[in-house]
């Protein structure tokens, strides 16, 4: 795929943050070894699952990959005798299922390349790092002053961005950052305005942006250039890790992560919101703002990768807002994200699932307000605190900025346009993913209620009750029809409850049911409340009853 190649008409773009499960649904035994049947879903449709085939050597070497995270993994142990026995398969198969589960539920081993390969080859087979060289390599061809000095290989956890490190030749001590990266599903913006929103983009210079030196899009990926910082993101200080090692040696199970203290936090929450709030003041789609999106220069947070939402590819957070119904504007996405960011920078670690009602103690007790206010479930069912009530709030209303002056961004009422335009269209995405969620949900609760001990109890003793009634209600017709037929000579059908008997001219009420039974073989009372049964009327209304 060369830089410059149109995408395939009606390609659907495939939106990675979407989860995958994974259940063994049956096992194999071949000649010589086992092999398990592995039913793979993308999201909640059963519509979007199939099938992959997989020896244990396979998980093994899933395995092996997957040691640099530093966490111990449940991999069911080697057994070289016995291993085709059925009940040792059985007690493989149910080990090998908490393994899937261990790492398609991991909120960074989700998203590895290794793991997606294993259980989707169909969209995962491609070589990306070599395919982002040769679009590197076209345009190095075409701009001959900047020069590659090493890939740096898996630093980020996207699976189609690929980051080198390149010098200019003109500054040769210098160090810049370059990116390629797939266009998302999330791209809304035509070719045209997006090449319009990328030279915006290219020509800002705010205090709280990382500046964006360079940038060339194509109708399926882009190329960028900014500076490289070699004190990494802020996730890197949170976590005391070096920038340029693998993602998932950095942040699966890093060692010495700490947050901040309170300065620090109160100083770069308050430059992040401003940040945010310049951005949501021209227009401008973030919706990417997480620990590893922040770099810190001499004392100043700037948020890097703007440009993501522009380029369409989804936000790292998206699963876990997906879930909240109440988070559908991309203002408010950003305001979750900030509370998952100053989570991270007061605990040293992001929170492990949200919504979040019991917090950790605090070495601050002044951001648990603001953490709940944004991160509790009563605020996750409600609204969203905004950007401008973030910075009035007392934990960051006091913090002194360097930069007094106004900031804004000046977009040209065209392209202004054209962003609103694409915002509506992310966020219809969005309420349409979330109401297909919420659908699945209640289904499940319904399912799984309907499966449950209790309302299976529940359901038999409505069965008893509805059986002992009917078998009441047979016996009763039963005995009306015998004592209609127990009288002397022909028996006469009943009359028609809407064609009641006129009246006795003796002045006695007489029953509507004609009954021929003499008054010696049953008694009055017993007679009385047949007829009542039958009739269906009350004693209060037929005084002087009797049968004739």
């Amino acid at each position: 795929m060369s830089f410059l190649e149109k995408p395939v008409p009606g390609r659907l773009l495939l939106d990675d943050t979407v989860p995958l499960t994974a259940v063994i649904e049956a096992s194999q035994n071949l000649q010589s070894h086992t092999e398990y049947i592995i039913r793979v879903q993308r999201g909640v449709s059963s519509d979007n699952s199939w099938q992959v085939i997989r020896r244990y050597s396979d998980f093994d070497v899933l395995n092996s990959s997957l040691m640099v995270c530093g966490i111990s993994l449940p991999l069911p142990p080697k057994k070289l005798i016995g291993n085709m026995d059925r009940e040792f398969i059985a007690e493989r198969q149910r080990g090998l299922q908490t393994y899937l589960d261990s790492i398609t539920q991991h909120p960074v081993l989700c998203s590895s390349l290794t793991v997606k390969k294993f259980l989707d080859p169909n969209n995962y087979s491609a070589n990306y790092t070599e395919i982002a060289l040769q679009q590197v390599s076209m345009f190095f061809r075409s701009d001959p002053k900047w020069e590659v000095l090493e890939p740096l290989r898996d630093m980020g956890w996207r699976i189609r961005k690929k980051y080198f490190l390149i010098k200019n030749k003109e500054q040769p001590k210098e160090r810049y950052l370059l990116s390629w990266v797939d266009l998302g599903p999330d791209k809304f913006l035509s070719d045209k305005d997006l090449q319009s929103a990328m030279k915006l983009l290219t020509g800002l210079s705010t205090p709280y942006l990382c500046p964006l030196l360079f940038s060339s899009t194509s109708e399926s990926s882009a190329l960028l250039i900014r500076p490289f910082s070699e004190r990494g993101s802020l996730r890197d200080h949170i976590c005391k890790v070096k920038p340029r090692e693998s993602y998932l040696k950095k942040y699966c199970n890093p060692k010495k992560s700490q947050g901040l203290e309170l300065p620090h936090v109160k100083l770069y929450g308050r430059q992040i919101l401003e940040g945010l709030k310049l951005l949501h003041d021209g227009g401008v789609v973030f919706g990417h703002l997480h620990a590893s999106n922040v770099i810190v220069d001499e004392g100043v947070c700037r948020l890097t990768d703007v440009e993501n939402g522009m380029l369409g590819v989804p936000s790292a957070l998206r699963p876990a807002f997906t879930q909240l119904r109440k988070i559908n504007t991309t203002e408010s996405i950003d305001v979750f994200c900030f509370g998952h960011l100053l989570y991270e920078m007061t605990y040293g670690r992001p929170p492990d699932s949200v919504p979040v009602d019991q917090f950790p103690d605090a070495p601050y007790t002044a951001v648990v307000p603001v953490l709940q206010s944004i991160l509790s479930t009563e605020a996750c069912k409600s609204r969203m605190p905004t950007v401008s009530q973030l910075i009035q709030s007392p934990l960051f209303s006091d913090v002194p900025l360097q930069h007094s002056e106004k900031l804004q961004i000046k977009v040209p009422s065209r392209l202004k346009e054209a962003l609103k335009t694409a915002k509506e269209s992310l966020e219809k995405r969005l309420h349409e993913e979330q109401r297909l969620l919420h659908q699945h949900r209640r289904l499940t609760r319904a399912q799984s209620h309907h499966g449950s001990e209790e309302e299976r109890k529940r359901r038999k003793i409505l069965a008893r009750k509805k059986s002992r009634q009917s078998a009441y209600e047979n016996e009763e017709d039963a005995s009306v029809r015998n004592n209609n037929n127990s009288g002397s000579g022909a028996s006469s059908p009943p009359t028609c409850p809407s064609s009641p008997t006129p009246p006795s001219t003796t002045g006695k009420s007489v029953c509507p049911l004609t009954c021929l039974i003499s008054l010696t073989s049953i008694c009055l009372s017993s007679h009385q409340s047949v007829c009542l049964s039958v009739c269906q009327v009350k004693p209060s209304t037929l005084p002087g009853l009797h049968c004739v």
